[in-house]
């Protein structure tokens, strides 16, 4: 798909690969949308870049997620292009051993993920695709699945979501490629952003890195050099694009 002239939708788009998803689509061409629920950051990047639109929205409430969608629609009318990149990482085992005895997965937690990261990415899509029906538009959706997804140890909850971003992109591509709609996930490996950084503990982070291949961990921009391939390639839809330096060889 040519971006020129397209409007795209960047769900998690003031921080880490959606801002910089951002910077690399932000100008004249393109109109860019993001859906945020960090009202400063959304503030910061609109400043930075005053052609890009913004609408404060938490992705896990569906009828919040409509109403941004439509809101955007009646500015922009088509949404062309939608990246699900918004998502939320939680550590945790489904049981450990602590100085208090025996404790369980926060229940809270499980719930709050499985929100975000997956029934949010369902919320989004389902608004975007049926304006792109409405106006007989044919897009791309392009979701951020992880390598996680085939189960990392103390990652339940985001490993279960984004494994259901996967089967989602290819049930859709199935379902709505005879309409022109394409779907795609990128899934990266450990990529060097603010949320990964304070999230991982340094040893852990250090010991993923050592056994990847390529003995670094990747950069917004590389993931964002990988999402900009999918939305460009017309004949790519129903695939999961492992972008992670080697990690699952």
């Amino acid at each position: 798909m040519d971006l020129t002239g397209k409007n795209v939708l960047v769900t998690g788009g003031a921080k880490g690969i959606g801002r910089a998803l951002v910077a690399a689509l932000a100008g004249p061409d393109t109109r860019v949308c993001v859906l945020d629920t960090d009202r400063e950051a959304v503030d910061q990047l609109l400043r930075e870049y005053p052609e890009v639109d913004g609408e404060i929205c938490d992705i896990g409430d569906p009828t919040a997620v409509q109403a941004a969608v439509d809101a955007i629609a009646v500015r922009h009318r088509a949404i062309h292009i939608l990246v699900n990149n918004a998502a939320l990482i939680f550590n945790s085992p489904l049981v450990s051993f602590g100085l208090g005895g025996i404790t369980s997965h926060s229940v809270e937690m499980w719930d709050k993920v499985i929100r975000t990261d997956l029934s949010g990415v369902f919320y989004v899509t389902a608004a975007v695709v049926r304006n792109m029906m409405q106006r007989r538009t044919k897009g791309v959706v392009v979701s951020l699945s992880s390598v996680a997804a085939v189960g990392n140890a103390g990652q339940g909850a985001y490993s279960a979501a984004k494994a259901g971003v996967n089967a989602l992109t290819v049930a859709w591509a199935k379902e709505l490629g005879p309409l022109g709609i394409r779907f795609v996930a990128i899934a990266p490996g450990f990529t060097n952003t603010e949320t990964t950084v304070r999230v991982l503990e340094g040893k852990v982070l250090e010991n993923w890195v050592k056994q990847t291949p390529l003995r670094r961990m990747g950069t917004p921009d590389d993931i964002v050099q990988s999402i900009l391939f999918a939305i460009q390639n017309d004949f790519l839809t129903g695939k999961v694009i492992e972008v992670d330096g080697g990690l699952r060889l």
